[in-house]
């Protein structure tokens, strides 16, 4: 029995009448640009993220792109970011004017090291932008008061981790919540997917709200009156009515990501060549990802190959040695956490719709490889 790294379709079963209804109310109406299902979708994720405003955009990368835009960076300003993560953070903060700074991540979470954060800070720093990566949040309580004591704006990349929370003094904190302003993204694979491409920002910042608002839609509030040079990155209304369909379910995908990964867990705990995934005791893990540091990873990439199992490494490469990035001058062993992750690294399935016969599949495979 094969068992695919992700079945849209196994969730496309259980949600087709909704999301269906939900697209053809669109189609009746045909207002496929900027429709009401937008600010909808809008108001219903800035309160999961216990924010103010959501603005809607085109693309996860563009949920990035344009607050970036927002700090009218300048060549020579700095971005510190972590090097383990997806293309687009460090892209973004290329594409708008600045240079990123790359810093090490925490071996046991994969995510950003304050620590790191804090020796890289110049006076040249504009802002950092952590990434919850694979689904659990970054120190941001260490993160926020770094920021705070040098006057810097954190920007959260929450592409992978919509829905995740973290407690902090007590308090449970979600993603979105607590930086200038976050990023996610709607791409298909993600927790809440679309059936296209879609990205949100959100913030309590009623300034840049308003700028946002402009930057999206070629930098004017009103049609044919333009107050800066902004871009066309509007969120469709055809996947904004996907994702009010979809959103309900949410809580209880990530609740079943997280009874996967402790299944997992339980039985991978006494393979000696694998460690499972840590997550920080302060942190619920929405498990976008359920990755493992495996031994002899490349080999047990090609047996799970040979048996059918799907999997991923997300990331093979880590960004500060990516050639594009080259003339920023870090060699092999700059960041040794970061680049020890990427020969470890692998991602087994974990979407909700998995069976129990399909986990004990993976687990066989991997006790398998090792004995």
């Amino acid at each position: 029995m094969n068992v695919p790294m992700l079945d849209l379709v196994a969730q496309y079963s259980t949600i087709k009448d909704d999301v269906l209804a939900a697209m053809m109310k669109v189609v009746e109406t045909q207002q496929f640009i900027m429709g009401p299902a937008v600010p909808e979708l809008e108001t219903a994720v800035a309160r999961l993220s216990h924010a103010k405003h959501g603005i809607g955009c085109a693309s996860g990368t563009d949920a990035l792109l344009l607050p970036l835009k927002a700090l009218n960076l300048q060549l020579g300003d700095e971005v510190i970011t972590t090097p383990f993560t997806f293309f687009a953070t460090a892209g973004t903060i290329h594409n708008a004017g600045a240079t990123p700074v790359f810093v090490d991540i925490q071996p046991d979470t994969f995510n950003i090291d304050p620590a790191a954060v804090k020796r890289a800070i110049t006076p040249r720093t504009r802002a950092i932008m952590p990434v919850h990566l694979y689904g659990q949040m970054a120190d941001m309580l260490e993160l926020m008061s770094i920021a705070k004591a040098k006057g810097l704006k954190i920007i959260e990349d929450a592409a992978q981790a919509i829905g995740a929370r973290r407690k902090m003094d007590g308090e449970w904190r979600v993603a979105g919540e607590l930086g200038w302003v976050t990023g996610y993204s709607f791409f298909p694979s993600k927790n809440l997917g679309a059936w296209g491409d879609g990205g949100m920002m959100v913030t309590s910042d009623d300034a840049a709200a308003d700028r946002l608002r402009k930057l999206r839609l070629h930098g004017g509030a009103k049609q044919y009156h333009h107050d800066e040079v902004g871009t066309n990155s509007r969120l469709d209304t055809l996947q904004a009515a996907v994702l009010l369909a979809k959103l309900p379910r949410l809580a209880q995908w990530s609740a079943k990501r997280r009874e996967h990964a402790a299944y997992y867990t339980k039985a991978l705990t006494a393979v000696a060549q694998v460690k499972p995934p840590v997550v920080d005791p302060a942190n619920e893990h929405i498990f976008h990802q359920y990755t493992l540091r495996a031994e002899r990873r490349d080999a047990l990439q090609a047996h799970l190959n040979k048996v059918g199992i799907g999997h991923a490494v997300y990331y093979p490469i880590p960004l500060h040695r990516q050639p594009c990035f080259e003339h920023l001058g870090y060699k092999d062993g700059s960041l040794p956490q970061a680049e020890q992750a990427s020969r470890e690294a692998i991602s087994l399935p974990i979407y909700p719709e998995l069976t129990r016969t399909q986990l004990d599949r993976v687990i066989d495979a991997i006790r398998g490889f090792y004995r």
